[in-house]
């Protein structure tokens, strides 16, 4: 896994993590608190709810504790000649379908607002390629044969 990611991505990842750590966990430990104090714990659903809920905040902090230990924040060359990191690609297929993507890392990946992991499948076809390359996809249901029609360090209009 890349280990390489947005100075935008970097951030977003921060603020969750401290939102977690300073908003959600200590809310969700006081409501455990509250309904620990209720008497009962076996039979009060709010006890329960709250430890769950507890157990996946801790496990969603650590994860992303682990990974900002290991991400390095990357920015797209100003004039890339070729697709790498952070670029945006915009490419052709043989009907003339274009699409465009930003290559991101695997924690920033979201493909309804043009970003893919520069790990997938998709990503791995487009790298290093140039303008005007023909960049042949596998796909469980057969190759996609694209063209390379623009890379750039923004995104285009």
């Amino acid at each position: 896994m890349t280990n390489l990611i947005t100075l935008e991505g970097l951030k977003k990842l921060e603020a969750e993590f401290h939102y977690l750590w300073r908003v959600e966990r200590p809310k969700v430990v006081q409501g455990v608190s509250d309904a620990a104090a209720e008497g009962d714990r076996s039979e009060n659903a709010e006890y329960i709810y709250g430890k769950k809920r507890l157990r996946e905040i801790d496990r969603k902090l650590k994860h992303l504790s682990g990974r900002l230990k290991l991400l390095k924040p990357a920015t797209p060359p100003a004039d890339p000649r070729m697709v790498s990191f952070g670029c945006w690609v915009t490419y052709e297929d043989e009907d003339g379908n274009k699409r465009c993507y930003q290559l991101v890392g695997p924690d920033e990946f979201d493909v309804s607002i043009g970003r893919i992991s520069i790990d997938s499948p998709v990503g791995q076809a487009l790298l290093h390629k140039k303008l005007d390359d023909e960049v042949v996809i596998r796909r469980p249901n057969g190759d996609l044969t694209v063209y390379i029609t623009d890379i750039s360090a923004t995104r285009p209009p």
